[in-house]
């Protein structure tokens, strides 16, 4: 079976940083896929060109057997409604109350009819444990729950595969808990998942591969348990050293 996303080559510059340097990966259906690395390492800028938010300079990232058509810019929406994101930020509208922010995307899209709508994201509060902020504005909810209903809101595009990009990083400690087994939740649902993160016990625990970025460049790969416990290259082991 084809992997459901594959990255060939990819470099991205900004100006004179050389943020990725030639990235090959692939991603099969249902893996979950952990990355890891230092601040500046390209790992965001990885996530954002899978979402067709950053174009490349070189390379090609094909999701479910397609290319992304960088230069027509053809087919890019219907891909960013099968590749969910999940930011640091949590991105709400302010003005929408919780269900609506949940409902915005397929309904300016006309995914679903309005009651069938309504269901749906129902559903999703549910899911994330927040049916009973359906109502609330976002300003009302501690970040962990906003975060939360921001995964239900990329959940809602009913997308193939998720991109969390240090989704707990602006939670205070105690509210990182429940974003992560939210995240749990879908690794056990058969969720496609590529998770960038400083959490290395969710890592360990969720991941089936780790990739582990530095300097724009995949350094090493391979099941938690091995990398974790005996990473072949140095620079993997000085990184790990210093975030145990």
């Amino acid at each position: 079976m084809d992997p459901l996303i594959t990255v060939r080559g990819l470099h991205k510059r900004f100006g004179s940083n050389h943020v990725l340097c030639g990235i090959d990966l692939a991603v099969a259906r249902g893996e979950r896929v952990c990355v890891i690395g230092p601040s500046g390492s390209g790992k965001s800028t990885l996530l954002r060109c899978l979402n067709a938010l950053e174009q490349p300079n070189a390379g090609e990232v094909c999701i479910e057997g397609l290319p992304i058509d960088w230069r027509s810019g053809r087919g890019i929406d219907a891909l960013r409604a099968r590749v969910g994101m999940v930011f640091q930020r949590f991105n709400l509208f302010p003005h929408l109350s919780v269900v609506e922010n949940v409902m915005l995307a397929p309904a300016v899209l006309q995914r679903h009819p309005t009651d069938a709508l309504h269901k749906l994201a129902h559903g999703l509060l549910g899911r994330v444990g927040l049916a009973d902020k359906a109502n609330d504005r976002p300003h009302t909810l501690s970040g962990g729950q906003q975060q939360r209903v921001a995964i239900a809101r990329a959940l809602a595009m009913e997308p193939t595969v998720m991109l969390f990009d240090e989704p707990t990083s602006a939670l205070d400690p105690e509210l990182v808990g429940e974003v992560l087994q939210v995240m749990r939740d879908l690794a056990r649902d058969g969720m496609t998942m590529i998770v960038v993160t400083h959490e290395m016990d969710f890592a360990r625990e969720v991941a089936d591969r780790v990739v582990f970025m530095d300097a724009g460049l995949i350094v090493e790969q391979g099941p938690p348990a091995t990398l974790f416990a005996s990473p072949s290259q140095p620079r993997t082991r000085a990184f790990l050293e210093r975030v145990r």
